[in-house]
Formats: C-alpha cells, structure tokens, sequence
C-alpha cells in the first residue's frame, strides 16, 4: 500500500466515530414556562410532572433537559420569555401559568408543540376543540367555568349568614377575569347574595384588597383561580387569619399547606403528572393536535377545622361529609 493511500485511510478511519456521533440525536429539550417562579425546588406539582415525564421513560438530567422560564407573577414578561425559549429550539413548550402562559406560547410558535394547563381552552382560542385541538397545541383545560359557581355554593353553605361575598380577581388577566366575574354575577344574584369585585394584580393590591373588605364588611371573600394568586397563596390565608374572613380557594394546597380554610378544585398533582406523560409521548413522536385535551374528572373537597373553630364557624355536616380530606 502506497504511504499516502495509508495515511487517508488512518484519516477515513479517525473520522468514523465523529460521524456516528452526529448521527445520535443530542438530548431533547423542554421549555417549562409558568407565571411564577422559573424553578421552585419543593413544589409538589413540578415532582408530579416529572413523575409523569419517568412514567415514559424520561429523566431529566439522564435523557431530557429542561429550561425554566417563570415571570414571577408578572404576566408582562411572558411573551419575552416564551420567545427567548422558542429562539432556543426547544423541543416541546410545557405551559403551567393558565391562559396569559398558554397564550404567550402560542404566540411565540406555530411549530414547536405546546402543552398547557389553562381554564378555557376553546374559549381562550388556544384549540379548535377538546376532542380535536388542531394546530400545535393540547393539554389539559381545568372547568374554571363549573369551578367559580361552585365554589360560591359551598362558602354560602359553610357562612349561611353572609349576605355579601367579596370576589377577588387579578385584573392582569383580562379575558378570564371577565368571564369569571360574569359566571359569579350570574350566581349570585340566582343565591341573592351581593357580590362585591375587588381587583389585585401585585402583592400591595392584595393588601389594598383586604382593607377593603373590612370596610364593605363583607361576610367572605372567594379567591378566583388566577396563577398569580396560587403564587401568593400564603399571603392571602395569612390576611384571611388577620382580619377573620371565612375565605375559600381553588387549590388545595392553600389549606393543606399555607393553613387555610376551606378549597375545591381539581388536584394539581394529579394533573402536572398527565403533563409531563403528555410531553413524554410527544417527545416519542405523538402529535399535539391527535391528543386530546384533558380536563379534571376528580375534584378534591379539603376543610381545616382549626381556623373554623377561629372564626367561631360550625362546619355543617353535609360539607364534612363531601370532603375528601378534613385536618383537625
């Protein structure tokens, strides 16, 4: 064999395993966007979506990567950062926030797949349909619509004497705080109970808020499911206490965890798990659009019996007997 014949094939030969490597598909990427925190270490819903992401067969460090993106309850800051997350060639957008997140990840990309958890979905504009969702989007929507009433109905019949029940909506979320405040007027008014609006879009708002109900002297106070709130769900059962208004949430974790009253709401665990199975099977090749969108089918009833006994509240039976979960 002639020398240069030699040294091109010892050249051939060094470059085989540089092919092979360019052939392996690089580690897929997640883009995680929430209106909270980009990355709470200890929060139970991010553990339940990487649950659901093991579940077929992804972990992350190991075989997935994921950027976290989280605007800190400054919905103004979405759509940069779902931009900055498409500009970045993630493979799949994972949307937490609700509709403000949805919609930022929708507008920033008619390409990447999306999977969301937001109220409405058809009625956000985010799907055609649930069965059919269409485009490049699915997930789970969370029946905000059945939710809001409900809630209004088992805080008249845990505080029967009160005649006027604030509702406390965050003003940044213009299209679902329209709607939400439209279904509860439409409540109230079919219970005769007066319905007072008080609007809070920053933690001093929500300050400004409870001083406002002392002065309406309402008799409750209904949390509206807005992802700001769920991020300052501490601050609000912390305000409640202070000023002794029976107040009730969405979200369990509001009682279970920050000492709250009352919730009702479907379990946010459970649904972060479906999340992160839905991204894993699109990360396998499933398209958003043959997905159907999810929504709640189990909804979670949680009393704490503490700060009724402080609010000189006797939780009627037929409530004690609904729940799914009672703290002594």
């Amino acid at each position: 064999m002639r020398r240069r014949d030699f040294i091109a094939l010892l050249g051939g030969a060094a470059a085989w395993p540089l092919a092979a490597r360019a052939q392996q598909k690089a580690m897929p990427v997640i883009g995680y966007l929430s209106t909270g925190l980009s990355r709470d270490p200890n929060s139970p819903n991010l553990a339940a979506f990487r649950q659901g992401l093991s579940e077929t067969g992804y972990v992350e460090g190991q075989n997935v990567a994921i950027e976290y993106r989280g605007a800190e309850g400054h919905y103004d800051r979405l759509p940069a950062l779902a931009a900055d997350l498409v500009s970045r060639k993630v493979d799949v957008i994972v949307s937490v926030g609700g509709t403000p997140t949805a919609l930022a990840a929708k507008n920033a990309t008619s390409t990447i797949p999306i999977v969301f958890r937001t109220g409405e979905p058809v009625a956000d504009g985010l799907v055609a349909s649930l069965a059919r969702p269409g485009g490049n989007l699915t997930g789970f929507g969370m029946l905000l619509g059945e939710l809001t009433p409900k809630l209004l109905e088992l805080l008249s019949e845990l505080v029967p004497q009160a005649k006027m029940i604030a509702l406390l909506v965050n003003p940044n979320n213009p299209g679902v705080t329209e709607r939400v405040i439209r279904d509860m007027e439409e409540a109230a008014r079919a219970k005769g109970v007066q319905l007072p609006i008080l609007k809070a879009g920053t933690e001093s708002e929500i300050d400004a808020a409870f001083a406002s109900l002392v002065q309406l002297q309402a008799g409750a106070l209904l949390v509206s499911a807005d992802p700001f709130f769920f991020g300052r769900r501490e601050q609000l059962v912390a305000l409640a206490s202070r000023h002794a208004v029976p107040a009730i949430y969405p979200w369990g974790e509001a009682v279970q965890v920050a000492g709250g009253l009352i919730s009702y709401g479907p379990s946010f665990p459970a649904i972060f798990r479906e999340i992160g199975i839905y991204t894993g099977r699109i990360l396998k090749g499933a398209k958003p659009a043959d997905l159907p969108v999810q929504q709640p089918t189990t909804f979670e009833l949680v009393v704490n019996l503490k700060p009724a006994e402080a609010l000189g509240l006797t939780v009627p039976p037929s409530i004690l007997a609904r729940a799914t979960e009672v703290i002594e």
